[in-house]
């Protein structure tokens, strides 16, 4: 497959990420691309592009070349790695572009060696406006020829791709990228209630910090574009899936011996965010909590 640009592409999860990877795939790729979810509207990513509905993971493994996956943790990716190995013809190549665990990326690819298959764990960061743009960040864990050869096909949807080292290591960044930007918005929420309190304005202090060694992404986007309005919408990134994350990240420390006092203080209160009225709804909503005095959730025994 190597420089191949016509190689048959599988794709399998069309959700909040994966649709507008897929469409551009389908829209870039100079091969066929097929695409499977479970959810029959999801195909709406890909009207208008070559992109393929298929009927099953088995049609992918039995047309695609390599496969790329966007699901929503660890079990659903070990699950499907496996159906799509258990038949005659299997995918030279599986890339993962879910966030899972350190470990269930470093068994998968061990279990997809076994059976003659090459897999790099590619996961993705940035928002969904940046999926549709083909714009994301990427961290990849592959050998240097692996990544060689998914490096271009990876360039359809992200505008950084980095190599991060072995199978898992992409997983160990995008881990803690995750845990970065949870953190920096739930000291952002605290510090715009302290702010606005005290007497300023929060577009102001926004406005302010965002000139000085302040400033960050969280604030830019999360801060400007959910945390000032107010505007938390459903079937965004949740609470939910912040302590998934988390809880990948508070493994990782724990198999590591590694102290994150800090992390543990963000599960708390994004814990705190899903039990009080803001489940299912877009994460930065841990302002409310600040704002209503509410805190982060008791540290269980």
């Amino acid at each position: 497959m190597a420089n191949d640009s016509t190689a048959v592409i599988g794709f399998i999860g069309l959700g909040v990420m994966g649709g507008p990877m897929c469409r551009n795939m389908a829209l870039k790729h100079a091969g066929d691309v097929i695409a499977f979810d479970m959810n029959d509207a999801a195909f709406a990513a890909i009207e208008g592009t070559k992109g393929r509905r298929v009927a099953s993971v088995a049609d992918i493994a039995a047309q695609a070349d390599v496969v790329f996956l966007s699901l929503p943790g660890g079990p659903q990716v070990e699950q499907v790695c496996a159906a799509l190995t258990s038949g005659a013809r299997k995918p030279s190549v599986i890339a993962d572009l879910s966030t899972t665990t350190v470990a269930s990326a470093r068994n998968t690819g061990e279990a997809l060696k076994a059976k003659g298959v090459e897999f790099a764990d590619a996961p993705v960061a940035r928002t969904r406006e940046a999926a549709q743009r083909g714009e994301l960040s990427i961290m990849v864990g592959a050998d240097d020829a692996l990544f060689a050869r998914v490096e271009p096909l990876l360039r359809y949807i992200g505008s950084d791709v980095t190599h991060c080292g072995r199978i898992g290591c992409g997983q160990v960044v995008k881990l803690i990228n995750n845990a970065l930007v949870f953190e920096n918005t739930m000291a952002l929420a605290e510090m715009m209630v302290l702010g606005e309190r005290a007497g300023v304005e929060p577009a102001t202090l926004l406005d302010a910090v965002s000139k000085g060694s302040g400033d960050s992404f969280v604030l830019r986007n999360h801060g400007r574009k959910a945390m000032l309005p107010r505007q938390f919408p459903d079937k965004s990134f949740s609470p939910e899936y912040v302590l998934k994350d988390i809880g990948y990240v508070l493994e990782l420390a724990g198999q590591t011996g590694t102290a994150t006092h800090v992390t543990q203080l963000a599960k708390r209160y994004y814990e705190s965010t899903a039990r009080n009225g803001f489940s299912g709804r877009y994460f930065p909503a841990v302002i409310e909590v600040v704002y209503g005095n509410i805190g982060p959730a008791p540290v269980q025994a």
